[in-house]
């Protein structure tokens, strides 16, 4: 069956299915599901079961759920299709990155997979989208960077900021005008006694003379980001 074939609700259901479970390697529950959907939980045990009649989800109640092979695939498309027109929205049509999810959330049941291939090639063949989520191919293969939560790192660490959490846009946009965007490179400084934040401080590129102020960071904010050690 072609994804344009699959309701809108079930394309939501697999691509929330699958981002849940893309970073924290922990499979989604009905709870998590409902929490990152908006939805009562009553109506995502309702879904789960259409999902299951279609073969497209393996769950048992209380436990967690696990995409099929072809579920995974529609997924994968879901996710590719979202993020290469957030992309497109980025780079192409002047948006900034906080304000592309909304739009990208719609736009991707409308467009074709034709205009999907377009965009694709138009842009390149990106393999991460404006907040450092990689891109599935065509194919749906894609290439994850070792990474770990900003609150697993320690003072004097330096690491490389290799993806955040679309989920706050006005997170991102305080990260962003502090210079925290996927590829600035931080240093880990001790934050203020009893505060639970950490300090982070931008490293300046090549030649740049001066670091920027230390940023204090607290547990939900450093929770969303992703770096890799330098």
């Amino acid at each position: 069956m072609p994804l344009s074939e699959l309701s809108v609700s079930t394309q939501n259901y697999l691509k929330s299915i699958y981002a849940i479970e893309e970073w924290s390697g922990t499979p989604a529950t009905a709870t998590t599901l409902a929490v990152h959907m908006g939805l009562r939980i009553s109506s995502v045990s309702d879904g789960l079961k259409r999902l299951a009649a279609a073969d497209l989800i393996e769950h048992q109640p209380y436990g967690g759920i696990e995409l099929t092979a072809q579920g995974r695939t529609y997924a994968l498309a879901m996710i590719r299709r979202h993020r290469l027109i957030e992309t497109f929205l980025v780079q192409t049509l002047g948006y900034t990155w906080d304000n592309v999810h909304d739009e990208a959330e719609v736009l991707e049941h409308a467009v074709s997979d034709f205009m999907i291939e377009r965009i694709d090639s138009l842009l390149g063949h990106p393999t991460r989208d404006p907040h450092g989520d990689p891109i599935p191919d065509a194919q749906g293969n894609m290439h994850f960077p070792q990474t770990v939560p900003l609150t697993q790192c320690t003072p004097g660490d330096r690491v490389l900021v290799e993806r955040i959490d679309d989920a706050d846009p006005r997170l991102l946009r305080y990260l962003h005008e502090h210079g925290i965007i996927p590829g600035a490179s931080l240093l880990i400084e001790e934050g203020a006694p009893f505060s639970e934040a950490i300090n982070v401080r931008v490293i300046p590129a090549e030649h740049q003379e001066h670091s920027a102020q230390a940023l204090p960071l607290g547990v939900a904010a450093a929770a969303s980001l992703f770096v890799s050690t330098l």
